[in-house]
Parts: C-alpha cells; sequence; structure tokens
C-alpha cells in the first residue's frame, strides 16, 4: 500500500488530489455534535494543502436515498467545520459530479480546498450494478489526477468512491487509514496479553461474526449493553422487557460453550439498572430506575445499564490487561441517570496500563460526550463497522483497492 509520504515525495504541487474522507458526523440540525471524524482526516487535507495539491474532499453522510440532494444529510456543515480546522477558506460544491462540482474543482488554486456534496446523493456511488457504480467513479475520476483513501470509517464498504474509483487513478492511503491498520494489527497479529475486549451495543447479532474470531484470540471478553440480555436469557435468566434477540439465543449458547471449552473468559453483567420506561433523551429528565441483580429483572422492566457491582467487576477484569479493544457503549449513556457503566468502562480503560482502542462510533462519542480526554486512549477509532469487519478477518474493499 502506497504511503502518502510516498506520493507527497513525488510531488503533488498543482496536481488535483481527490481525498475519500469519512466525513460522516453526527448533526442536530445542522450543527455537528461531535466532530471527531473530521479533526481525524485534517492532517492528511493539511498536508496535501501545504504542499500545493487542490484538495478535492468528498464523503458520504447518513443514508440518503440517492435520488438528489436532501438537505438534511448536506456535507455543508462539515465543509465551513474542515475550515475552521484548517484556518482557511474551504470551497464546497452543491452536487457530487454535476456544474457545480466541476466549476468548484477547475476555481481551485495550488494549496486550495474543495468539499464535493454528499457522495451518496448520487444512486451510484452505492449501487449494487458494477455498471453503474462504475459510471460514477468514472465521472469522479474525471475530476482529479491522483486519489487519497483516507476515510477508514468507510473502508469496508465495496462503494464507487471507495472501491472503484481507486483503480481508475494513481492511488495511496492517508495519514488515518495507515494509522488504523496500524492498530489494528496490534488487536490481531501482534498482540500483548492479556488481551481484554468489552463488547456493547444494542444488538448481539452485530457482534456475533467477531464474537467468533476473538473465542480465539482474547482472553477475555466483557459483554454489555443492549446484547448482555440475550446473553443473560441465554443462561436461563428471565430478562423482563429488556432488548432481547430470540433468534440468536442458540448461536449465544454455543458461543458460551466455546468460550467454556478453550479458556475464554466470558463475563456478563451481575447486577443491572432496570426501569418501566426507556429515559427522554432530549429533556434528559431524572429517570425512575432500580438496580437489580442480573437473574432477577422484573417482567416489567428493561436493562438499561450495567450496575455497580457490575462496573467494578468489569474494572477489575480490564485491570491487568496489556491490550484492549472496546467497541459499544455497555448503558443509555447518552441520559445521565444510565451513563455511569459506560463511564465506568471508559475509566478502566484510562486507569490500566494497556494499549486501549475504542473501536468507533458510539464509544468514541460517548468517551468524548462524557468528558474524557480521547488523547488519553491509545487510539479512538474512526470506524466502528470497518474494525469489527478487520478483526473479524474479512478483505476490507477500500483496503484492498488502494494496495491494488
Amino acid at each position: 500500500m502506497k504511503t502518502i509520504d510516498e506520493l507527497l515525495a513525488e510531488g503533488v504541487k498543482g496536481k488535483r488530489v481527490f481525498v475519500r474522507a469519512d466525513l460522516n458526523v453526527p448533526l442536530d440540525g445542522g450543527t455537528i455534535t461531535d466532530d471527531g471524524r473530521i479533526r481525524a482526516v485534517q492532517p492528511t487535507i493539511a498536508k496535501l494543502a501545504e504542499a500545493g495539491a487542490r484538495v478535492i474532499v468528498a464523503s458520504h453522510l447518513g443514508r440518503p436515498k440517492g435520488t438528489g440532494v436532501e438537505p438534511a444529510f448536506s456535507l455543508a456543515p462539515a465543509a465551513t467545520r474542515l475550515g475552521e480546522l484548517l484556518g482557511a477558506d474551504v470551497a464546497f460544491a452543491t452536487d457530487t459530479v454535476g456544474a457545480s462540482a466541476k466549476e468548484t474543482v477547475a476555481a481551485l488554486t495550488d494549496g486550495q480546498v474543495a468539499v464535493l456534496e454528499n457522495l451518496r446523493f448520487n444512486a451510484g456511488e452505492t449501487s449494487k450494478d458494477d455498471a453503474e457504480r462504475a459510471a460514477f467513479a468514472d465521472r469522479l475520476a474525471e475530476l482529479a489526477d491522483v486519489y487519497v483513501g483516507d476515510g477508514f470509517g468507510a473502508v469496508h464498504r465495496g462503494h464507487a468512491s471507495v472501491f472503484d474509483l481507486p483503480a481508475r487513478l494513481p492511488h495511496a492511503a492517508g495519514y488515518l487509514i495507515a494509522t488504523e491498520v496500524g492498530v489494528l494489527k496490534k488487536l490481531t497479529a501482534e498482540v500483548e496479553r492479556p488481551y481484554v475486549v468489552v463488547l456493547g451495543g444494542a444488538k448481539v447479532s452485530d457482534k456475533l461474526a467477531v464474537i467468533d474470531q476473538l473465542l480465539g484470540k482474547a482472553d477475555r471478553i466483557l459483554i454489555g449493553g443492549g446484547m448482555a440480555y440475550t446473553f443473560l436469557y441465554a443462561k436461563g435468566y428471565e430478562v423482563g422487557i429488556s432488548l432481547l434477540q430470540k433468534d440468536q439465543v442458540e448461536v449465544v449458547k454455543e458461543y458460551m460453550q466455546r468460550a467454556e471449552d478453550t479458556g475464554v473468559e466470558l463475563v456478563l453483567p451481575v447486577d443491572v439498572l432496570v426501569s418501566s420506561e426507556f429515559p427522554d433523551l432530549k429533556t434528559k429528565a431524572p429517570a425512575a430506575f432500580e438496580i437489580v441483580d442480573a437473574d432477577k429483572i422484573p417482567a416489567d422492566k428493561e436493562g438499561l445499564d450495567i450496575g455497580p457491582r457490575t462496573r467494578e467487576l468489569y474494572a477489575s477484569k480490564i485491570a491487568d490487561a496489556k491490550t484492549v479493544f472496546w467497541n459499544g457503549p455497555v448503558g443509555v449513556f447518552e441520559h445521565p441517570d444510565y451513563a455511569g457503566g459506560t463511564k465506568a468502562v471508559a475509566r478502566g480503560l484510562l486507569d490500566s496500563s494497556a494499549f486501549t482502542v475504542v473501536g468507533g462510533g458510539d464509544s468514541a462519542a460517548a468517551v468524548r460526550i462524557l468528558g474524557f480526554d480521547e488523547n488519553a486512549f491509545g487510539h479512538i477509532s474512526t470506524g466502528g463497522g470497518a474494525s469489527l469487519e478487520y478483526l473479524e478477518g474479512k478483505t476490507l474493499p477500500g483496503l484492498a483497492a488502494l494496495e491494488g
């Protein structure tokens, strides 16, 4: 995989460099609530601009229908924030390959940066039809001389700008992708032990494939979040109205048995915070909850966070680790009454001497929203899904394209 430093050594002054970034940031209306992904790609963009490249930044945001502009998914706020981080004006094209994109790119001078509108406003970006996707990639290629892949959060997608476009232009990996791949190798091929994995999030089905792989690699796997209740149910516990995927119970039972047979310590909650109603995440009004043992969840209540004894248990299981990978909050951290478990996990990572990796998505957002210094962690990934698929041993289309 060619590096951006090799590309810069060859010279990019005056060249149109297409940077496939991941600016898929959370928005509250037009306000960005977490700019972590923009800050993550900023070093690559800044370095190219300093070297005199005419930088064209492209990304997706959300899941628009692919039938044209949908204002709620516009990248305009991300373009504004990127300009603030760069300390320079950033041009914005109101389409992806149309008149505005062509005019905006043509107007760039050496060292200037432009952002194209959401790639997914064009159906060709995500199309399963190879010809439609290729046609869109051809039009994107007309805008640029060189391609730099730095949108790690999208490398597990076989989309036009991620997979097809690199084949049409000289290409290299940006700083973010190089860093992410280096970190993931420390979680797979170069692991220091004890290796502890903390998995949370809502659905156990989203994590089964990675659990399957980790049962042969991790020393301990700590389970929290909504997915924990399928594990508890598989143990024979009643879980009330908690999140439960009954269709996954037999698979979970099999994994629990495999963990026992292979000596992997699978750690589940011993107590939980439960309530008869889901909290109001807008007003953050105080919630009515109680703490119960994990095997005593009332029939009319749902689990919304791990309890205080579980927090202490998980911290003790992290304490002596040399490597920790955490993906997924262990409670409804967006509400202050149910943020304690996720805070405890984050604090456990910081208190350990381990190499700590926070695996993107909601976990990364939780770290920032709950007020932790993200620089205190070993690495905060920008791609939760991409990280998981890498750990599952899958070939990621975006990485394969950059290696080609």
